[in-house]
C-alpha cells in the first residue's frame, strides 16, 4: 500500500510555474435543516472557453483546502463537504500541457500518486462528500466525483467521460478501480474502453445517470439549490440512495471474468494488439473486482506512469494538439473578413451524397437550400430523404418540432436551375467524370450572380480542369467532404492557381459554420487523404495480385492502427469508387501507383467479399474468386507492411516538396480527421519516423526531434 502522505510532491510544483491554476474557493452554506455544508467551487478565473483543469499546483491548493475542511469536520464545525465548478464547467480533467512537460518516469509516477492522494481525500474527510457536477466533467474531473461519497449532475452538462484511453493513457486517479465497483463491469467497459475508441464518444447527463454514475439529476434552472436540498435530505436520512448497478458477489465471480474475456477478444479483432492503453485499462478493470481501494490505486499509479513516458502518449498529445489548435486555425486560409455572405445554398444533384450535403447545410446554416437533378423523380427522392432524416433528428430529440418544421420548409427541390439565381454558394455532387462536372458548372455559371462561389466535391479530379470551361474560374474551389458527411469532420478546401481569396475565404468560413475542420490543399491529384489512401489500397492490391491471400493482406496492415483494413475500406467506399481513384492516381503517376485489374474485376460483382457470421472478411466470394487473377508469389506480412510504410513515406515527402500542404502537420491532421489515423500513432508521419521508413524511403525523419516518449 502506498503511503501518499510521506511522498514529496514539490518537484511537480517546481515544474509547473506556468500552470493556469484552478482555485478551490470555499464558502459555508446553511442547509434548510440547519446543518452546515462547506461548498468548494473550482474556478480558474477564466470564462467557459478555458475549462477548469487539474495541474500539480491546482492539486496542491485543493489538497490544502481539503486538509482544512477535514480539521473543521473533526471539530464539528461542518456536517458535509460539496464540490462544484464554475458556470458550465465542472472540470475537464488533468492539465495535459503540464503532464506532457514531465521529464522523467519518476515525475510521471508522482503525478499519478498526487491525483490519488488529493482526490482520495474526498472519501476521508470525516463527513460525507458530495460532487455537484454542474457542467463538463472529463477524466480527472469525473474522478473527483467518483471519489466523493455522493454525486448529482446538471441535466444540461455538456459531456461526461473518461477519455484517457483515446489519448493513450488510462483513468489513473481512481476511475479504473472505483467506476466498475460502482456501476458494474459491463457498464465500466463501455465508459472506460468502448466509448473512447468510438472517436472519443461521451455520455450525456441522463445516460450517465442511467448507468449509475450519478445518484440524482436536476434541471439547470435551480441545479445548485436542488442539489443542496437533496444533500440535506441524504444527511437527514430522509433520502435513501440506492445503487442498483453496484456489482454483487455473483457478478464479480461469474459475469466479471466473462465480460473481460469478451472485451479482450473484441479489442484484438477491432484494433489489433498495437495500442497499449486499451489493454492496460482492461487489466485494471479486470483486477478491480478484488482487493482494496489502495491496491487498486497503486495499480493505477504504475499503469499511468508507464504510459505517460511512452511513445504512444507523446504521439497522442501531438495529435491532440493538432486537433485542438491547428484544426481551429487553418494554415493558409485568407482573412475571414473577405468571405462572401451565404444566404442561400444550391446543391447540384439529388443523390445520397447531395442529399447529405443539403441536410448538413440547412441544419447548420439554417438558410434556404435548393437541390436539383435531371428529373423530378430524383429530386422528389432527395427531398424525401432529407425530410425523413429531419424527422429522425426530431424523434431522437436532437431538434424540437418547431426547428424541424422550419428546416423542412427551408429545403426545396427543382428541375428548373433558374431557382439557383440568388444562391450565394453552389456545390455539385454529380458523377465523378470531368465532362459531367464541367457541363453542370458551365450551365450554372450563366444563372448565378457574379459574386456566387462555386464548389466541386470531386475526390480526385483536377479542380482547375473542371473550372477551365468557366468565364470566371476564380470563383471555383474544391470543397471535398468525406462520407458519411454528417459524421466525418474533415473538408479539404482546394485552391487552384486561379481561385480568388474571397472564394477561398468563403469556403473556410462555410466549413466552420458546418462545424467541420477545413484543411487547405493545392490542386494536386487526390489532394491529401485520397492520395495517401490510394497508396494504402494500391499496396494491398499489389500483394493480392502477387498471390497473397486476402485475409493475410488485411492482417498485415493491422500494425498501422487504421480503423479498418484496406479491403474493408474499399468495400465501405465502394469498389468502383476505389478503382476510379486508383485509376486517377495511376494516370498521373504511373511509376508510383499500382494499377490493379483485380480491383475493376471485383467492382463488377455485387458482393465481392465473403464474410463470416460476425461480419469479418474471410476471403473472396465465389464469383469474385473466379473473376480475379492472382500470381504465385505471395508476400509475407513483413514485406507488405514495409512496402506500404516506405511508399507512404516517399509519397509524403514528394507532397511536401510539391507544396500540396504548407507543413507536415497538415498531412497528419488530414489523415487523423479524414481517415481515422489513430492518435496513438500521432498521425502518419510520427509513425513513419518510428518505423524507420522515413529514414529508408524519405531521406530522413519528418520530425526533429522525433515525437517520442521519455523511455
Amino acid at each position: 500500500m502506498t503511503d501518499y502522505a510521506s511522498i514529496d510532491f514539490t518537484p511537480l510544483d517546481d515544474a509547473s510555474v506556468d500552470e493556469v491554476i484552478t482555485h478551490s474557493l470555499v464558502r459555508d452554506v446553511t442547509l434548510a435543516s440547519g446543518r452546515t455544508l462547506a461548498l468548494i467551487t473550482l474556478h480558474n478565473g477564466r470564462d467557459h472557453t478555458r475549462p477548469n483543469t487539474l495541474g500539480p499546483r491546482t492539486l496542491t491548493e485543493l489538497s490544502a483546502t481539503l486538509d482544512a475542511l477535514s480539521a473543521r469536520a473533526a471539530d464539528g464545525e461542518i456536517d458535509a463537504v460539496a464540490i462544484t465548478g464554475k458556470p458550465y464547467i465542472f472540470a475537464a480533467g488533468a492539465d495535459l500541457s503540464q503532464i506532457t512537460a514531465l521529464q522523467s518516469k519518476q515525475n510521471a509516477q508522482l503525478i499519478a500518486q498526487r491525483g490519488h492522494q488529493v482526490l482520495g481525500r474526498l472519501s476521508e474527510l470525516g463527513v460525507p462528500s458530495f460532487a455537484f457536477v454542474n457542467g463538463l466533467a472529463l477524466g480527472g474531473g469525473l474522478e473527483i466525483a467518483l471519489n466523493s461519497t455522493y454525486r448529482t449532475i446538471d441535466s444540461s452538462a455538456a459531456a461526461v467521460a473518461l477519455p484517457e484511453v483515446f489519448l493513450g493513457i488510462v483513468p489513473g486517479w481512481g476511475g479504473a478501480y472505483l467506476l466498475p465497483n460502482l456501476i458494474g463491469i459491463e457498464n465500466a467497459l463501455e465508459v472506460v474502453i468502448s466509448n473512447p475508441l468510438k472517436q472519443n464518444r461521451t455520455l450525456k447527463p441522463q445516460q450517465a445517470k442511467d448507468l449509475g454514475i450519478f445518484d440524482a439529476i436536476f434541471s439547470p434552472a435551480a441545479y445548485l439549490e436542488s442539489s443542496l436540498a437533496w444533500a440535506d435530505g441524504v444527511l437527514a436520512g430522509d433520502i435513501r440512495v440506492e445503487r442498483p448497478h453496484q456489482p454483487g458477489r455473483i457478478e464479480k465471480t461469474v459475469k466479471w471474468p466473462a465480460a473481460i474475456k469478451v472485451a479482450r477478444g473484441m479489442l484484438e479483432s477491432k484494433i489489433g494488439t498495437v495500442p497499449r492503453s486499451p489493454y492496460r485499462a482492461l487489466e485494471l478493470l479486470e483486477k478491480a473486482r478484488s482487493g482494496t481501494r489502495e491496491e487498486g490505486f497503486a495499480r493505477e499509479d504504475e499503469a499511468l506512469s508507464d504510459l505517460i513516458v511512452g511513445d504512444q502518449f507523446a504521439a497522442s498529445m501531438y495529435a491532440f494538439d493538432l486537433v485542438q489548435k491547428r484544426a481551429k486555425r487553418p494554415v493558409g486560409a485568407p482573412d475571414k473578413s473577405i468571405a462572401r455572405p451565404v444566404n442561400k445554398v444550391g446543391v447540384i444533384g439529388a443523390g445520397l451524397m447531395a442529399s447529405q450535403f443539403a441536410l448538413l447545410f440547412v441544419r447548420r446554416l439554417q438558410v434556404p437550400v435548393v437541390i436539383t437533378d435531371v428529373d423530378q423523380a430524383r429530386v422528389d427522392k432527395g427531398i424525401g430523404y432529407i425530410r425523413d432524416e429531419i424527422g429522425k433528428l426530431e424523434s431522437k430529440g436532437r431538434v424540437d418540432a418547431d426547428t424541424a418544421n422550419r428546416l423542412r420548409a427551408l429545403v426545396t427541390g427543382t428541375v428548373d436551375k433558374s431557382d439557383f439565381a440568388d444562391a450565394d454558394f453552389v456545390i455539385e455532387a454529380v458523377f465523378e467524370e470531368i465532362g459531367v462536372k464541367q457541363q453542370v458548372f458551365r450551365e450554372i455559371e450563366q444563372i448565378v450572380s457574379p459574386e456566387a462561389v462555386l464548389a466541386t466535391n470531386t475526390s480526385s479530379l483536377s479542380v482547375e480542369e473542371i473550372g477551365s470551361v468557366l468565364t470566371n474560374p476564380e470563383r471555383l474551389i474544391g470543397f471535398h467532404f468525406f462520407n458519411p458527411v454528417a459524421v466525418m469532420p474533415l473538408v479539404e478546401v482546394v485552391r487552384t492557381p486561379q481561385a480568388s481569396d474571397e472564394a477561398l475565404s468563403t469556403g473556410y468560413v462555410v466549413a466552420k459554420k458546418l462545424r467541420k475542420n477545413a484543411i487547405g490543399s493545392s490542386d494536386a491529384p487526390g489532394f491529401i487523404v485520397n492520395r495517401l489512401l490510394a497508396k494504402v489500397m494500391g499496396e494491398a492490391a499489389r500483394a493480392v495480385d502477387a498471390g497473397t491471400p486476402l485475409t493475410e493482406v488485411e492482417q498485415a496492415f493491422v500494425p498501422l492502427g487504421l480503423p479498418m483494413g484496406p479491403f474493408e475500406l474499399i468495400d465501405l467506399v465502394g469498389w468502383k469508387v476505389a478503382a476510379h481513384v486508383q485509376d486517377t492516381m495511376v494516370h498521373h503517376f504511373p511509376e508510383r501507383f499500382h494499377s490493379s485489374a483485380n480491383l475493376h474485376a471485383a467492382a463488377e460483382i455485387d458482393s465481392p467479399l465473403e464474410r463470416d457470421k460476425k461480419g469479418a472478411i474471410t476471403g473472396w466470394s465465389k464469383k469474385a474468386a473466379k473473376a480475379v487473377t492472382v500470381g504465385d508469389s505471395p508476400m509475407t506480412a513483413d514485406e507488405i507492411l514495409r512496402n506500404v510504410e516506405d511508399e507512404l513515406a516517399r509519397e509524403i515527402r514528394i507532397m511536401l516538396d510539391e507544396g500540396v500542404v504548407p507543413e507536415v502537420e497538415d498531412i497528419d491532421l488530414a489523415l487523423i480527421l479524414g481517415a481515422g489515423w489513430p492518435f496513438v500513432d500521432g498521425g502518419v508521419t510520427p509513425y513513419l519516423d518510428r518505423s524507420g521508413s522515413a529514414a529508408r524511403a524519405a531521406g530522413g525523419p519528418f520530425h526533429t526531434p522525433p515525437i517520442r516518449g521519455i523511455e
